[in-house]
């Protein structure tokens, strides 16, 4: 097979199949893992993918945070309230950069907690809120998303300890895997939930399977998930199976 057309079909594997393995390419093709590797080698070099261990992916397009929080408004607010409800008077929380975890901040405005983030709207939601200690971890801007990341919010993260962590995903395999689509903010997430006693997943409905091909955790690592997906989804029923509490919502009304 000439390289352009291997080249052509890993691209198409990888954006319809998530991440995919130098293994699964080269069984898919008919050809060495030599082979696939040097391709992927020259796709990486061309800008069209990502090496990672074992294999590759190809980074999708995201949404801006203004852009994510429009969507799906009242599925969020629902599960931001169940999440809140989890959350006890003097303890310690970290919330990420996602838009339903920023729904999640709206509800802890007024209560007696350590809100830990990287979310610069979640900051300027709790910022003028007197009973909140609030520490807004270092890094880098990215304007789009609206949070701070890079080398310098993960080692801020290893000084620190919290009683949950509330994280957001861009899509949720049926296997339980919590994905992103972008490489660089995948390191950070794992720095979170190594500080932190219990993780939950906030994640609507629109996120099984959602997007992304990076995988952030897997369910080894999440304590609970709250959802409005249906109770009898296969994701938590997985979930479940894996020994993670599945909290089911109801749905939000039609135009919420």
């Amino acid at each position: 097979m000439l390289a352009e057309r291997r080249h052509r079909l890993i691209l198409q594997a990888l954006r319809s199949g998530g991440t995919a393995s130098v293994t699964d390419l080269a069984e898919q093709l008919a050809t060495s893992a030599a082979t696939i590797r040097r391709d992927l080698l020259k796709l990486e070099a061309d800008g069209l993918l990502t090496r990672v261990h074992g294999g590759a992916v190809v980074e999708e397009d995201q949404l801006s945070f203004d852009e994510a929080a429009a969507v799906q408004v009242g599925a969020k607010d629902v599960i931001a309230a169940r999440a809140a409800a989890m959350v006890e008077e003097g303890q310690s929380v970290i919330l990420d950069s996602g838009t339903t975890v920023h729904r999640l901040a709206l509800r802890l405005r007024g209560r007696r907690l350590t809100v830990i983030t990287n979310n610069l709207a979640v900051y300027e939601e709790l910022n003028g809120d007197e009973n909140i200690d609030l520490m807004l971890l270092g890094g880098m801007v990215v304007r789009e998303s609206r949070m701070l990341d890079g080398f310098m919010a993960e080692d801020n993260l290893r000084q620190v300890h919290a009683d949950w962590l509330f994280m957001g995903a861009c899509g949720l395999r049926p296997g339980g895997q919590v994905m992103d689509t972008v490489v660089a903010e995948v390191p950070a997430r794992r720095a979170m939930i190594a500080a932190s006693d219990k993780v939950v997943l906030l994640a609507d409905r629109s996120k099984f399977p959602g997007t992304g091909m990076v995988k952030i955790c897997g369910p080894e690592d999440l304590d609970a998930l709250v959802t409005d997906a249906p109770e009898d989804d296969a994701t938590c029923s997985a979930l479940r199976e894996a020994g993670v509490m599945v909290i089911s919502v109801a749905p939000a009304a039609a135009g919420g």
